[in-house]
């Protein structure tokens, strides 16, 4: 492990019909897209274990559907309880308990197939320097966060799910004075037209 006072947050949906990339439905259909949503939990598990850069924990929204968690590989030995009214509130929450623990916090999604031990170690490094990393998202948002401190007012007042996201966070940032690094622009699956870019992509499965 390269960086072990560093800690990766795998945060996912539970996988229910209706509930998981709503937003692909059209191009997939309700159980299509389910069934892509697992398969992208599955793929950033083991692509964050297999890059071995630091300790990895799974943070979810309901832990009292586990089934499809525990026949993850490698096995998830905790799952953590996602808290808060908003994607921001539980971001900030889990960040604040895990730095508790840990010097330094890197947090994902798990819908970004490009993320690799290379992209993870530069976002490692780059809290060397900075307060806050962020891997920017080609639709407007952002695949990765990272702090070596918390910085609560990063989540505050955030239109989540928009193409808003990215500017509102930079907003954020400078406006609570501290010093942030971007990492070069990756892409997520979160819309149909997004699925083209899975051409050539080979999801882990089992």
């Amino acid at each position: 492990m390269k960086y072990p006072q560093t800690c990766i947050l795998q945060f996912a949906k539970a996988p229910r019909a209706g509930h998981v990339k709503t937003r692909l439905e059209p191009a997939l259909g309700e159980q299509g897209a389910l069934e892509l949503h697992k398969k992208l939990v599955r793929h950033t598990w083991q692509t964050l274990h297999r890059a071995d850069v630091a300790t990895v924990q799974l943070w979810v929204d309901s832990v009292a559907e586990s089934d499809f968690f525990s026949t993850l590989t490698p096995m998830v030995e905790t799952l953590h309880q996602q808290q808060g009214a908003d994607l921001g509130q539980r971001m900030m929450q889990a960040i604040a308990q895990t730095l508790a623990q840990f010097e330094q916090v890197i947090l994902v999604g798990s819908d970004c197939p490009a993320l690799d031990e290379g992209y993870l170690s530069q976002a490692v490094n780059a809290l060397e320097s900075a307060d806050v990393v962020l891997g920017p998202a080609s639709d407007g948002g952002y695949v990765l966060i990272g702090m070596r401190q918390l910085r609560a007012e990063v989540f505050r007042h955030i239109k989540w799910g928009s193409d808003q996201v990215l500017m509102q966070t930079r907003a954020r940032l400078e406006q609570s004075g501290c010093q942030w690094h971007e990492l070069p622009e990756r892409w997520d699956v979160d819309r149909p037209e997004d699925l083209s870019k899975l051409d050539g992509v080979i999801l882990i499965e089992g």
